[in-house]
């Protein structure tokens, strides 16, 4: 069997209502908000009392979709380092095409996002950056500068 889609990515954050806007800020819309606990959280997770509150995000084109998850219970469990280099094991980072880097960038630094490195060409076919965004992870945007037919 193969893949149907990728339905969603989620990210643990601490602050749900800072993350939301750090997301809506970047263009997407809030497709549902909901408190999830129970025996079958308890199994998916591995984790007796599992209690969080999530936020579903949607792309404008409407088929991504991204999880943000609080937990109430149990607490946060810290990852070394807090705030992970570019180059560390496991998932690196969220992309999203955007219109404009410039003007996303804009929007997000009243958000919270530090841009990481510098905005870059690349073959003068996409204008990129990694910004650090809730929870540290990486957000990238990607401007596609090729014309349109």
């Amino acid at each position: 069997m193969t893949v149907k889609r990728l339905d969603h990515i989620s990210v643990v954050v601490e602050d749900l209502s800072a993350a939301t806007a750090f997301f809506t800020a970047l263009g997407m819309t809030v497709a549902g908000r909901a408190p999830v606990e129970g025996p079958w959280v308890d199994r998916v997770n591995g984790i007796d009392g599992v209690q969080v509150d999530i936020v579903m995000m949607r792309t404008p084109d409407g088929h991504g979709q991204l999880e943000l998850t609080r937990f109430r219970h149990p607490a946060l469990a810290e990852s070394h380092p807090a705030v992970a280099p570019p180059n560390t094991l496991g998932l690196r980072s969220v992309m999203f095409e955007v219109e404009s880097v410039e003007d996303a960038l804009a929007r997000l630094r009243p958000q919270g996002a530090e841009l990481i490195g510098e905005v870059a060409e690349y073959e003068d076919k996409y204008r990129l950056c990694y910004v650090r965004g809730p929870a540290g992870i990486i957000v990238a945007l990607a401007e596609d500068l090729r014309p349109r037919m």
